[in-house]
């Protein structure tokens, strides 16, 4: 069993138990499922994981055979959605070599969604070396060419206890699954419904937090997009009902005639790794980059009149999808007559060259685990 660790430990790499699944999935069964692995449906032979209680703090960090959690009827992430995920890459460089990307920014975003959701903060340096051990002992299942390794971190409460208060108990797990290129032939440009039913977050809820409650929110409203036709959803701010947000799981931008790029603020959307690092690399370009509200009739006035050139989203699965056109109860627009734009096009090879190592990383972004 792994021994228990302080809070401030930032070497714990030995402190984890590794046990090898006993029966991995055969090399040539690991292969076909390669082949074509889809998005968030095949998953690796192992799992990490760690147990908080108050009495012990964190402890049994240990990787071993990915398995079911046994949880009692009564367990508090059942009846009161104390629960956090998180969601990033390993990447396989030219050389056979293996790249994480931001890993510590992830790591950081997790210690503040449980912070606040009321649950035991991870310390950061146990949620880099959880995702490290799982990606050194499941390195096979990474993807050549485009694809990736998925890695989804994410903590529950696991208190037996029926009363409102933050539980006592928690797992932290780390499982993965091997994903091809998100796009087939390259990115096309999507179409978005404009929600004016639904709202993801207001300022002082949890829109900041990457917990599963923001996104059984927004399931409605996705499927109301399906329904018009549309690929995704974009909300509008909670109060007036007229501020360009986030998409249902993505951040958004704008680019503009004179080159610009413009983003919703924080405050009520999540503080995207991959938002954060096209400003980065937008600004290193020398180009502007301004956080800001946009209604949703500015945007239908810039797009018809020229002004605005490009709009995107992006986020960790997708990096950047290109906005075609945008469909409202109001009537639809396109932007730039449905292409994708050439900035979009540009921030998303410079950052899917830094991941891959095929680029340098100027900004201390990758971190090598072989």
């Amino acid at each position: 069993m792994g021994v228990p660790f302080d809070t401030t430990d930032g070497a714990i790499g030995s402190k984890f138990d590794i046990r090898p699944a006993a029966s991995p999935t055969p090399q040539a069964e690991r292969a076909e499922k390669l082949a074509n692995p889809g998005f968030g449906r095949i998953f690796t032979d192992h799992m990490a994981v760690v147990r908080y209680s108050q009495g012990k703090g964190w402890h049994d960090a240990h990787v071993a055979a990915r398995t079911n959690f046994s949880l009692d009827p009564a367990a508090a992430v059942l009846h009161y959605a104390q629960e956090i995920f998180e969601g990033l890459k390993a990447y396989k460089r030219d050389d056979g070599g293996v790249n994480l990307f931001r890993p510590d920014a992830n790591a950081r975003r997790f210690r503040n969604s449980a912070e606040r959701m009321a649950m035991a903060p991870l310390p950061e340096p146990v949620f880099i070396e959880a995702v490290e051990q799982l990606v050194k002992i499941d390195r096979a299942w990474i993807p050549g060419g485009e694809g990736s390794l998925y890695l989804r971190p994410f903590m529950i409460a696991n208190e037996v206890f029926l009363g409102v208060k933050p539980s006592a108990d928690y797992i932290f797990a780390v499982i993965a699954s091997p994903v091809g290129s998100y796009f087939k032939g390259g990115p096309a440009p999507v179409s978005i419904w404009v929600s004016e039913t639904y709202t993801r977050a207001a300022v002082g809820g949890t829109g900041e937090v990457k917990c599963g409650g923001n996104y059984a929110a927004s399931l409605r409203a996705q499927a109301e997009a399906i329904d018009r036709g549309c690929d995704q959803v974009v909300f509008l701010d909670a109060v007036e009902r007229r501020y360009v947000e986030e998409l249902g799981g993505m951040n958004i931008f704008f680019v503009f005639d004179d080159g610009s790029l413009m983003t919703p603020p924080l405050g009520a959307i999540l503080p995207g790794i991959t938002r954060d690092s096209i400003m980065a690399l937008a600004r290193e370009a020398g180009t502007p980059v301004r956080e800001a509200h946009y209604t949703i009739d500015q945007w239908r006035t810039d797009a018809a009149s020229g002004k605005l050139k490009e709009a995107f989203a992006c986020g960790t699965a997708a990096v950047i999808s290109p906005i075609g056109k945008v469909c409202s109860a109001h009537g639809d627009f396109s932007i730039s007559g449905g292409a994708a734009g050439p900035v979009a096009m540009g921030l998303r090879k410079k950052l899917v060259d830094i991941q891959y190592g095929r680029a340098t990383d100027t900004h201390g972004w990758i971190k090598q685990v072989f």
